[in-house]
């Protein structure tokens, strides 16, 4: 789709994707292009300038917001970071260059400003299906939102407890703003669990009840066993590692 309606954010049709790799290797390149009297005798490394450029896009914040929350200690050469950052984006234009985040950013903007292929692609991708919706970020909810609105046969299936990605701007909000922007969505839920013991469950359950925003369900589970699960604290993974693999070591004997 990016590649039909390029043009509209004003890029060839014939753009280059970049992997991470490609990112990495351009923001080191680049480097040498940032000015400053206080210019530092070394910027981070390639994949942390990546890192910190890449979570600025997919959570849509700015530089310095990123940095105070993760990246403190390079706060000093934010000026020279934000310079490289529209250094890259320059780059990028210049030599038709797409990297990862750009795809879904743009892909949205096309959608955003766009009614007529909105429509267009709503009769193109009559059903829509997601799954891990509470691994998405905004933007990703917001592709979602555009391309399903004019015919609403959207199903997301999700997890309101659980969220692995939001280092990756990940927001698990989107699963309940989902009825809010699909009114008519029938929830189903899925309560019944293949994999645990009650016991375990019992103790999720009771987790679960704390969460001040749920969609509250009771876990349950026909397989036997009662052993009480423990909650272990190790402190480092390293600490954690070691104690799985003298567990397993114990209970082979």
């Amino acid at each position: 789709v990016l590649r039909e309606e390029a043009k509209r954010v004003d890029f060839s049709p014939s753009f280059t994707i970049m992997d991470r790799s490609d990112m990495e290797e351009a923001a080191h390149a680049l480097i040498p292009e940032v000015d400053g009297e206080e210019r530092p005798v070394r910027f981070p490394r390639s994949s942390t300038i990546s890192n910190i450029l890449s979570k600025a896009a997919n959570m849509e914040k700015h530089l310095a917001e990123i940095m105070e929350t993760e990246y403190p200690q390079f706060l000093p050469i934010l000026p020279q970071i934000e310079h490289l950052l529209q250094i890259y984006k320059e780059y990028k234009r210049k030599n038709n260059l797409m990297d990862y985040d750009d795809l879904i950013l743009f892909f949205r903007l096309i959608l955003k400003e766009n009614e007529d292929i909105r429509l267009t692609l709503a009769s193109r991708y009559k059903y829509i299906m997601v799954d891990e919706y509470q691994d998405t970020n905004t933007i990703q909810a917001d592709i979602v939102r555009y391309l399903g609105s004019p015919h609403k046969n959207v199903m997301v299936v999700g997890d309101d407890s659980q969220s692995i990605y939001s280092f990756r701007g990940a927001n698990f909000k989107n699963m309940f703003d989902f009825p809010v922007y699909f009114p008519e969505a029938r929830i189903i839920k899925l309560e019944e669990n293949y994999r645990s013991t009650q016991s375990i469950l019992t103790m999720t359950n009771s987790l679960m009840d704390q969460a001040s925003q749920k969609y509250t369900k009771c876990l349950f589970t026909r397989r036997g066993g009662d052993e009480v699960p423990l909650a272990i604290d190790t402190g480092t993974e390293r600490d954690q590692a070691a104690y799985v693999c003298r567990t397993i070591e114990n209970l082979l004997g």
